[in-house]
């Protein structure tokens, strides 16, 4: 890394930037609600050094792949490219921090598989982020010290840098194209090593945190259909979202609420049961029939009920019972959600199969990847008998699956 940057003997900034786990909290941050997360120990390394012009060079160092653009409020990003995630952060920097000129040259190496529902495309907008800030010295100028004061804080602006969106005064643009909120950029950045952090969002909010239980392992099965965040993917994700957006709009209208996120609404007095009634009687043009009252259950049953009594689970030491609420997680993404395919189904229902104190599926769905809990003394024999039924079963998604164990690792931070 610090060879592919300094040939001339430059200082470089190292960080590293994990990727992340979604224990619960399938589709909830954007509409205010809650998630259970880690920092994985897998994640990214990105090297920066300063430019004297405002130029910024990216090297993938993994692929080879490079690219090369401006820090200019103007910046066209790349659709459909990788390298249209770091322009994107540049294009938002340059417009949010009007006197940030200052460029520099990227190198990034990262054992994070992509679109595997670890957030590698988050820890790249986080990463990027991070390299051009300290470049220009961002932290110590009036903006940041304003609007940036907390770790989630910056979580939830990264999060509108990706979905777009204003934060504050800080004006938003196009982003990358995803209606998502900040649940990915708040473990990465928040998270601590051998804990599980709860969040609820809208604005980003921790709510405690519980330690990873002793002895026993994490396990992730890459299922090898890659979910995306583009494309067709992106439009079935962007769908959730604005599922949720139209059942507030729909409810404000006819309750005359002022609730801001779905989460507000919901919490009213009477609101679930009178939004769930509303909802089973009225037809919306562009979604299927009894799809918003089932997205409306799920969201509700998946923030207000499982991701609290999950995190009580834990922390009296019941995996029996922190077993069957992911469980029925997992179902409520498959009936409410519509976002499991075939492969992420039955890795969650082999897994459980197989002794395992839970598992289910995480990330933006449409593919990625399953998570499981099982006894450390059998990890490694669980994981190759979880993966090797599944390439038996996924002959052609196997060849891009992979089973990895891990644990919970710290949050982004400099290691140079």
């Amino acid at each position: 890394m610090r060879a592919a940057l300094d040939p001339a003997g430059r200082e470089v900034a190292l960080w590293h930037v994990p990727g992340r786990v979604e224990l619960l909290g399938k589709h909830t941050d954007y509409a205010g609600g809650r998630s259970l997360l880690g920092a994985l120990e897998r994640g990214l390394i990105i090297g920066m050094a300063p430019r004297n012009d405002d130029t910024v060079t990216f090297l993938d160092s993994s692929s080879g792949a490079r690219a090369a653009f401006q820090l200019d409020p103007d910046l066209i990003p790349l659709t459909g490219r990788w390298a249209g995630f770091p322009m994107t952060v540049a294009r938002r920097i340059a417009r949010n921090f009007p006197g940030a000129h200052r460029g520099a040259d990227l190198a990034l190496a990262s054992n994070l598989p992509s679109a595997a529902g670890m957030s590698s495309s988050s820890a790249l907008i986080v990463a990027t982020f991070l390299a051009l800030a300290e470049a220009n010295d961002l932290r110590s100028g009036e903006v940041w010290q304003e609007h940036l004061p907390t770790p989630e804080a910056l979580a939830e602006y990264l999060g509108c840098i990706e979905n777009g969106q204003s934060f504050g005064a800080l004006g938003g643009d196009r982003g990358i194209g995803t209606f998502g909120g900040s649940q990915d950029h708040t473990a990465i950045l928040c998270c601590r090593a051998e804990h599980l952090s709860r969040y609820s969002f809208a604005p980003v909010t921790f709510e405690g945190e519980v330690r990873w239980p002793e002895k026993m392992a994490l396990v992730i099965a890459v299922s090898g259909v890659k979910s995306r965040k583009s494309g067709p993917q992106r439009d079935a994700f962007n769908r959730l979202a604005l599922a949720t957006r139209t059942i507030l709009d729909r409810w404000r209208q006819a309750s005359g609420s002022q609730a801001t996120t779905l989460a507000a609404a919901a919490s009213e007095p009477g609101a679930p049961e009178a939004i769930g009634r509303f909802l089973s009687d009225i037809a919306e043009p562009g979604f299927p029939s009894e799809f918003l009252a089932g997205r409306f259950r799920q969201f509700v049953t998946e923030s207000f009920e499982l991701i609290p009594a999950a995190t009580r689970a834990l922390e009296g030491g019941d995996l029996q019972q922190f077993g069957d609420l992911v469980d029925r997680s997992q179902f409520g993404a498959e009936e409410g959600l519509h976002n499991q395919v075939p492969e992420t189904i039955h890795l969650a229902r082999r897994a459980r199969a197989l002794g395992a104190h839970a598992a289910s599926a995480f990330g933006a769905g449409f593919g990625g990847s399953v998570w499981a809990m099982v006894d450390a003394s059998e990890a490694d024999r669980f994981g190759k008998q979880w993966i090797g039924e599944y390439r038996h079963a996924f002959p052609a998604a196997a060849r891009r699956a992979e089973c990895i164990l891990t644990g919970l690792g710290p949050a982004a931070r400099r290691i140079d």
